[in-house]
Formats: C-alpha cells, sequence, structure tokens
C-alpha cells in the first residue's frame, strides 16, 4: 500500500499536536488555533479524498 493513502491522516495528526502542545504549555494563541483547525479539517477531508482515489 501506498503511503499517500495516509497522509490526510498525517497531517490531521500534525493539527492535533499544533493544537495540544501549546494547549499543555500554556502559549495557546489564536493563530496556533486557526492552524490547528486548518490542518485538522484538511487532514480529514484529504483523507476522505485520498481514500476514494486509491479505493481497491
Amino acid at each position: 500500500m501506498s503511503a499517500l493513502k495516509y497522509l490526510g491522516i498525517f497531517i490531521l495528526l500534525i493539527g492535533v499536536a499544533v493544537l495540544a502542545v501549546p494547549a499543555v504549555t500554556g502559549g495557546l494563541t489564536n493563530t496556533h488555533l486557526l492552524v490547528g483547525l486548518f490542518l485538522v479539517v484538511g487532514g480529514y477531508l484529504g483523507h476522505i479524498a485520498l481514500n476514494k482515489k486509491f479505493e481497491s
């Protein structure tokens, strides 16, 4: 299987890390929230699109 199929999940996990690390350290700003939001939503939509593309 291609690693490209799982690219959406990797992006989603990066978004979760962007949200989690500043939340734990106490430095959460609107910029962190927006970047995390776009990565999580983009990863979710990317996962759906890539799964449809690589469906066997």
